[in-house]
């Protein structure tokens, strides 16, 4: 029997900040079963290829980033950033502006979290297959050619694992596989990821990459790895492994530990949700057994935070951290309850570690809620707000606008909200309304192509009322931006990185002290 040998790879770009979760919960499926494996996150290093490439075009701006870099990434590494926003966003713009000066001769619009071909787009399936049968076109070329060649001939894989989770990873992750296919035609390689799992999620999907991928993989990925190398297991769960990344140079102040306590939502109600249009059901980790990896990997990688990356935390999960802090500090996503009006419950949250929690609001509107099925009560929501501030637990609020129940008198609304109770909102995400292709939803609506292609997730709509998507953008660019009690929230959003470093100001900031 052939030994199995897989090497794991997470493909740029994506926000160069904590080590890709995906992959360390796959590693450690293989670790638990003694399989030999190589865990690379190429996103990172071919951030470092780029930062370190020549540099053709030059001006003040770009200069001043190149002569200060290595000032700057000690400044986001050390920490010494999040003391002054003034400080962090000056190293952070000089980052992106080499990564963006360096992309845009080869006609690539790219910064530290975005990836934008001129001539090929993610949304076209035979734009990809493009990018797979001339990867020397991609940018990251010489890196990836240079690393897999090396990695290929070290380890002699069977199998390569690909994780795609974002648009933004796509043509480059069809490029390292087009480009493993050449030099290692055998090597059985496989596509994974949210974005993989949107696509095959989709109703009518028809796998166009067969010639490439030799796997496609919808959803959590540890059974279907197992089951492709030829084990049977009951339980395919183990504790990640964060070995291959501890090491790494992330752009942060030291270790982010992501963990997933749950897949999908428990929730799972809301119109427009792509967890509901995708199907994916609701499974999370016996609570113990999270208590357990959090301690255990606290311990091991000694993370300075912990990122709780469900869709939701439960109640039921707050609770046993409260009872089982896990030591570093943590933030996560949580729905609006009546836990979070508790005061006992969150100066309890806080002493656990809690720094801050998203809270998905969405509207200031009560008729708005209800018609997405959010079940948020906006008194609760203000009650909720009102007790993690005088808890001193941050929170990062997303609002979205122009979904089909909403117009400007809704908006108007929100905005109302955001403004009564903007000195309890440590920070805000204003998005503008996305449909997704193939939600319950559609057929209610007069839809038509949002982007050019055959692989894209979303569709444009005739809003029922009047409240289209340039309407909206005009609103908030002319009147919620600019509100004197919204526009300081607005500047202290860490750009680019955003909710990643969010918690690195709490822990700084006067105002949250």
């Amino acid at each position: 029997m052939t030994e199995n040998k897989i090497i794991l790879i997470y493909p740029p770009v994506a926000k160069p900040c904590e080590p890709p979760a995906g992959i360390a919960k796959l590693a450690g499926v293989l670790q638990q079963h003694r399989i030999a494996f190589t865990a690379l996150d190429a996103n990172l290093e071919a951030m470092q290829h780029l930062l370190n490439s020549p540099v053709r075009e030059s001006d003040t701006w770009t200069r001043r980033a190149c002569r200060n870099l290595k000032t700057n990434l000690e400044t986001l590494a050390d920490g010494r950033g999040f003391d002054n926003m003034d400080r962090y966003k000056r190293a952070v713009s000089d980052i992106n502006r080499i990564v963006y000066t360096v992309a845009r001769p080869e006609g690539v619009q790219m910064g530290l979290a975005n990836y934008q071909d001129e001539h090929l787009s993610p949304m076209r399936s035979q734009d990809l297959l493009k990018a797979a049968k001339i990867p020397e076109q991609n940018i990251f070329f010489p890196y990836f050619s240079r690393r897999l060649s090396g990695l290929v001939e070290k380890e002699n894989p069977n199998v390569v694992g690909f994780s795609l989770n974002y648009l933004s990873q796509a043509l480059s992750t069809f490029a390292m596989a087009g480009y493993l296919k050449r030099i290692s035609p055998e090597t059985c390689i496989i596509a994974g990821g949210g974005l993989v799992t949107s696509w095959m999620r989709a109703p009518h999907w028809q796998n166009p990459f067969e010639g490439l991928f030799d796997h496609m993989v919808a959803g959590a990925g540890e059974a279907p790895l197992l089951d492709i190398l030829g084990i049977s297991t009951d339980c395919p769960y183990s504790i990640p492994d964060y070995d291959n990344f501890s090491s790494n140079s992330y752009l942060s102040p030291g270790f982010i530990l992501p963990y997933s306590a749950s897949s999908g939502c428990y929730w799972n109600r809301c119109s427009f949700c792509p967890e509901r249009a995708e199907k994916n059901p609701y499974k999370p980790v016996p609570v113990p057994m999270v208590i357990k990896d959090l301690h255990a990997l606290s311990a091991r990688t000694r993370p300075v935070l912990i990122h709780l990356l469900d869709n939701a935390v439960s109640p039921k999960l707050m609770k046993a951290i409260i009872k089982n802090p896990p030591g570093p500090p943590w933030y996560g996503f949580a729905r609006v309850t009546s836990h979070l009006t508790d005061p006992d419950f969150c100066r309890a949250l806080k002493e656990s570690g809690c720094l801050m929690l998203k809270l998905g609001l969405e509207s200031g509107d009560q008729k708005v809620l209800d018609s997405l099925h959010k079940g948020v009560d906006l008194e609760m929501a203000a009650a909720a707000l009102k007790t993690l501030k005088k808890a001193k637990i941050a929170t990062y609020v997303y609002l979205l606008f122009g979904t089909a129940a909403e117009t400007r008198v809704e908006a108007e609304k929100t905005l109302g909200f955001t403004a009564d109770h903007s000195d309890k909102i440590g920070f805000l995400n204003l998005a503008i309304f996305n449909l997704p292709a193939y939600g319950p939803e559609v057929q209610n609506l007069n839809t038509s192509d949002f982007y050019d292609g055959d692989l894209s997730l979303y569709r444009n709509f005739e809003h029922p009322r009047g409240w289209h998507r340039h309407r909206v953008r005009r609103f908030l660019d002319r009147e919620f931006k600019r509100h004197p009690a919204i526009a300081p929230i607005l500047r202290r959003d860490p750009p680019i990185f955003t909710s990643n470093h969010a918690p690195f100001f709490i822990k700084t900031s006067r105002e949250t002290a």
